[in-house]
């Protein structure tokens, strides 16, 4: 199996406030310059439609996506004062997801466990 079937990843759905998509997108920049320096981070991305903001994003396992999110805690904060968390879907393998549901249960995620693939 290939390390990206392993890998774990968070994807975050922000609805920004009308008027304040180009302060998102500002922060973005910060966010990408923090991940930079994560070992652990197989991608990330943003995009966008509409006022909804996407963050598609993948990490070497719970503990890598656990260090991402410290990583860019205050980003996260700063974020949710102009937009509000719609959606946040978590996919993985059983253990690795089984590893984030306490961490993350405030966020309210989704967790998709992984299946099968191409590998």
């Amino acid at each position: 199996m290939s390390a990206l079937s392993q890998a774990v990843s968070i994807n975050p759905y922000f609805k920004v406030q009308e008027g304040k998509l180009d302060s998102f997108k500002e922060l973005m920049n910060r966010f990408v310059a923090k991940t930079k320096t994560e070992a652990g981070c197989h991608y990330y991305d943003f995009t966008v439609c509409g006022n909804v903001v996407f963050c598609r994003e993948a990490y070497a396992g719970a503990a890598g996506l656990l260090a991402h999110l410290e990583n860019v805690g205050a980003c996260i904060e700063e974020a949710l004062t102009f937009s509000e968390l719609i959606r946040v879907e978590v996919h993985g393998p059983k253990a690795e997801l089984d590893q984030l549901r306490e961490p993350l249960k405030d966020l309210g995620p989704d967790f998709y466990e992984h299946v099968t693939g191409v590998s």
